[in-house]
C-alpha cells in the first residue's frame, strides 16, 4: 500500500518551457498552428552514380571547384540574406490557454485614474481584442485624483458602537505613546482600462471595488521611500510623481527602536475589556485573533518584505484596539537544538534569525519538539507520497498550528499565513469582510459551494451563484455521487457514518435542527465558519492529487475515508476546529496531508466550512465559457486543475504555483521583469502601477 503508482506521475513536471509571464504569446501572436517540419530526402536510385574511375573524379571536382567559385560571392550572399530575413518558425505554445490575448490593463499608471463607473472594463473574455490604452496627449503629469485616508474600521467613537461594545482605547508604535499608528493611502479610481477578476468578488465580500493602491500610498507609512528610514529611501529611485503628498501625511516614523512585542501587548492591555469572557448586559465580546506567520531559521527578511510585516501589525493588532495579535511562528530545522530546555539558548535563536524589531513576537518550535508532543505509534497510512516522516513539516505543518493553539488557548481564531503571501490592499478589510462573509454563509449548499469557482461573468451575482448550485445539486451531484469515495451528496451534518469510522464524537451544536429539503438557507446564518481557505474545498477522489490517499491512522484494509482539500494550507481556523484536530491527532493517531487534514476534520466533525470567493486576476483573457468547463468540468480526474491541470493556473495572481503573482507584484513595487517596466517606462508612460487589492501568492522574489 505504500509502493508510488505509475498513474500517480506527472508528464507535466518533465515539459521545460522557456516560460514567461511577460513574454507569452502576446495579442498579435495567437497562432496556435505546430512549425513546419522538414524530412530528410534521399536521392531515387535512377540518380545515384556507378563506380567512377580516378579521372573522372578529378575531373568533377575540379569543374564542382570552378562553379562553386563562381557562386560564392552571389549565392553566399543570397542565402545569407535569406537567413537573416527568415522569421524563426513560430513554436506552439504548450497550454491552450497561452493563446488567449494578453491583458496589460494592470500596467495603466496613475495618470490615467479615473471614477470606477467611468472604466472601461479590459476583459472581453476572448469574444474579442481587449480594448488598449491610447494614451492622449493632454494626459496630466500628475495623478488626476488626490490619495484619501483608507479606514475601513468601525467607527469605535459613535454612540452606534458604544452602545454594544466597550470603549476602544487609541495604541501607539512606541513605548512612551508619542508616536501614533500611521495611516496609509489609496486613490478614489482604477486606471482608465482594467480588467475585472475572473473569479471572486469585491462587492460579494462587502469590499470596496472603487479605488486603488500605488505602492507610496500602501508601504509609505512602514518606511518605504523614507530617506531617513532604515532602508534608506527604497523606491526613490523609482517614478514618484505625486508622493510628496503622501510623505506629507504620513510623515516620518523612526521604526529602528521598535519594539513590536511590547506595542501589541500594552495595546491588549489598554483594551482586554472588550475581549472578556464575561460582558456587562448590553455589551458584546470583541473574538480575538492570532494572525500566525509561519517562518523559519535561515529565513531572509528583505525590506520590502519587513514593510509588509509592519503594515499586518499595524492594520491588524494596533489600530484595531488589539483585535488582534500577530505572531512569528519559527520552525527551529536543527533538531539538536534545545529549545524547550534553555531560556538562552531559546532567545538567541530567536536573536540570531529574527529581525530585532520583531523578538518580542517570535515563538520557536521544532519537528523533535513535535514527536515528543505527539508521540509514535502512527499506524496504518494509506500511500505516504512524499516519503517522510509524519512528524517532519512537509507531511505534518499542522502539528505546530495545533500545538500553537494548545499554548495560547486565548484566541478565538488562528490565521495559518505563509510569509510569500502579499496584499495590495488594506489587511484589516481584508480579513474582517471575509470574516463577516462567512458568518453570513448559510449552512445549506456551502460545502457543495465551497468546491466550485465562483465565477461571476458566468454565475451573476453570489446569491445566484447560491440558488444555481442547489438546483446543478440535484441533477449533477448527487447522481454522480459515491457515497463510499466522498460522502453524502449533499453535505448535512457530521459525515461520520463510512465504514473506516473510528472518530471522536462531533462538537455540540453541529447536528442539523431539521432535514435538508425543509431549510430555507437559515441553518448556519450568524455562525462563524470554523474554517476559511483561499482556494476551493474539493474532493480529491475526484482528481489525480498526488498526496490524496496520504491518510493516516485509520483502518488501511478499508476504504480511505471521504476527505477534502484546500490547496496552499492558507486559512482561518476556529478555536473549535483546532481542538478538535489536536483530539483527534493525539487521541486517535489520525492525520493527513496538511492541506487535506483541516478540511476533512471539518468535515468528518460538522463543522462550518467555506471557501472564501476573493478576487483572482489572470494574464490572459480567457473565454468564460472555457474557464468554467476547466475549472469547475474537467473532463477527466487527470485534466482537474488540483491535478495534472494545474498548469491553468500558472497565468493567475493566487495558487501554489501562480507565475504570474509574483510578476505583477514586483512590476507594481516599480520593478522592470522580462524586459519590461521599470523606472524609464512608467516615467515616459503612465506613471506607476495603481493596482486593486490582489491577495498574491507566491511572493519568491521582491
Amino acid at each position: 500500500m505504500n509502493s508510488l503508482r505509475l498513474r500517480d506521475f506527472n508528464p507535466l513536471r518533465l515539459l521545460h518551457t522557456n516560460f514567461s509571464y511577460q513574454s507569452l504569446p502576446n495579442s498579435e501572436s495567437r497562432s496556435a498552428s505546430p512549425s513546419g517540419s522538414y524530412r530528410r530526402r534521399w536521392l531515387p536510385d535512377k540518380l545515384r552514380f556507378g563506380r567512377l574511375s580516378l579521372t573522372k573524379l578529378l575531373a568533377l571536382a575540379i569543374a564542382g571547384f570552378v562553379c562553386l567559385a563562381l557562386m560564392a560571392g552571389g549565392g553566399y550572399r543570397q542565402v545569407r540574406e535569406e537567413v537573416q530575413n527568415q522569421e524563426p518558425a513560430e513554436q506552439p505554445p504548450p497550454f491552450y490557454w497561452q493563446v488567449f490575448p494578453r491583458l496589460n490593463g494592470y500596467y495603466n499608471g496613475i495618470r490615467t485614474l479615473v471614477p470606477y463607473k467611468d472604466v472601461q472594463q479590459e476583459n472581453r473574455y476572448n469574444a474579442s481584442e481587449p480594448p488598449k490604452y491610447e494614451k492622449p496627449r493632454d494626459l496630466p503629469k500628475q495623478p488626476p485624483m488626490e490619495p484619501i485616508k483608507y479606514d475601513p474600521y468601525p467607527d469605535y467613537k459613535s454612540s452606534e458602537y458604544l452602545e454594544k461594545h466597550h470603549e476602544v482605547h487609541e495604541c501607539f508604535v512606541d513605548d512612551e505613546d508619542t508616536i501614533p499608528v500611521p495611516d496609509v493611502y489609496a486613490y478614489p479610481g482604477v486606471p482608465a482600462v482594467y480588467p475585472e477578476p475572473f473569479y471572486g468578488s469585491y462587492s460579494a465580500l462587502g469590499m470596496r471595488e472603487d479605488v486603488c493602491w500605488d505602492r507610496f500610498g500602501r508601504l509609505a507609512a512602514y518606511g518605504y521611500g523614507d530617506s531617513k528610514g532604515t532602508n534608506h529611501g527604497l523606491g526613490m529611485k523609482s517614478e514618484k510623481t505625486g508622493a510628496h503628498k503622501i510623505f506629507e501625511k504620513v510623515g516620518h516614523t523612526d521604526y529602528s527602536k521598535v519594539d513590536w512585542g511590547k506595542a501589541q501587548k500594552k495595546c491588549y492591555e489598554k483594551n482586554k475589556a472588550r475581549f472578556a469572557q464575561e460582558q456587562p448586559e448590553g455589551k458584546e465580546r470583541v473574538k480575538r485573533h492570532a494572525y500566525v506567520l509561519r517562518t523559519w531559521t535561515g529565513f531572509k527578511y528583505t525590506d520590502h518584505h519587513i514593510m509588509t510585516l509592519r503594515a499586518q501589525i499595524n492594520e491588524l493588532a494596533l489600530k484595531s484596539g488589539g483585535e488582534y495579535d500577530v505572531h512569528f511562528l519559527v520552525h527551529v530545522k536543527d533538531d539538536s537544538i534545545p529549545i524547550w530546555a534553555d531560556e538562552d539558548i531559546y532567545r538567541q535563536v530567536i536573536e540570531e534569525n529574527v529581525p530585532e524589531e520583531f523578538w518580542g513576537l517570535a515563538t520557536l518550535w521544532s519537528e523533535k519538539q513535535m514527536e515528543m508532543y505527539y508521540p509514535d505509534p502512527f499506524p496504518n497510512n494509506f500511500i505516504n507520497m512524499a516519503g517522510s516522516s509524519i512528524h517532519g513539516v512537509y507531511r505534518s505543518a499542522h502539528f505546530a498550528i495545533q500545538w500553537f493553539s494548545q499554548e495560547f488557548k486565548e484566541y478565538d481564531f488562528v490565521w495559518n499565513w505563509e510569509m510569500d503571501l502579499r496584499y495590495t490592499g488594506h489587511y484589516y478589510e481584508f480579513n474582517n469582510r471575509i470574516g463577516e462573509w462567512g458568518k453570513a454563509q448559510p449552512r445549506k449548499g456551502l460545502w457543495e459551494r465551497a468546491e466550485r469557482f465562483y465565477i461571476p461573468g458566468i454565475h451573476g451575482s453570489y446569491e445566484n451563484f447560491t440558488k444555481f448550485v442547489g438546483e446543478e445539486m440535484k441533477t449533477r451531484d448527487i447522481p454522480l455521487n459515491d457515497p463510499v469515495a466522498q460522502g453524502p451528496h449533499p453535505v448535512w451534518g457530521p459525515v461520520n457514518t463510512f465504514p473506516n469510522n473510528g472518530l471522536l464524537p462531533a462538537p455540540e451544536g453541529t447536528t442539523p435542527p431539521h432535514s435538508y429539503s425543509r431549510d430555507n438557507y437559515e441553518w448556519g446564518v450568524g455562525e462563524d465558519a470554523d474554517i476559511l481557505t483561499f482556494n476551493p474545498i474539493f474532493d480529491p477522489s475526484k482528481t489525480n492529487w498526488v498526496f490524496r490517499e496520504d491518510v493516516t491512522g485509520y483502518d488501511n484494509t478499508l476504504p480511505v475515508p471521504p476527505r477534502r482539500v484546500a490547496i496552499i494550507t492558507v486559512a482561518r481556523l476556529s478555536r473549535r476546529l483546532l481542538d478538535t484536530m489536536h483530539e483527534e491527532t493525539w487521541a486517535m493517531r489520525h492525520s493527513m496531508f496538511p492541506e487535506m487534514w483541516p478540511p476533512s476534520v471539518a468535515l468528518h466533525h460538522g463543522l462550518k466550512a467555506a471557501y472564501v470567493p476573493h478576487p483572482v486576476y489572470f494574464d490572459r483573457d480567457w473565454d468564460l465559457p472555457y474557464m468554467d468547463q476547466v475549472f469547475n468540468y474537467p473532463e477527466t480526474k487527470e485534466a482537474s486543475t488540483f491535478g495534472w491541470g494545474e498548469h491553468n493556473m500558472l497565468g493567475s495572481s493566487f495558487y501554489y504555483n501562480a507565475g504570474f503573482s509574483g510578476a505583477l507584484w514586483r512590476r507594481w513595487l516599480g520593478e522592470a521583469e522580462n524586459g519590461e517596466g521599470g523606472r524609464r517606462e512608467e516615467e515616459s508612460g503612465t506613471g506607476r502601477m495603481c493596482l486593486r487589492p490582489v491577495l498574491h501568492h507566491p511572493i519568491k522574489g521582491e
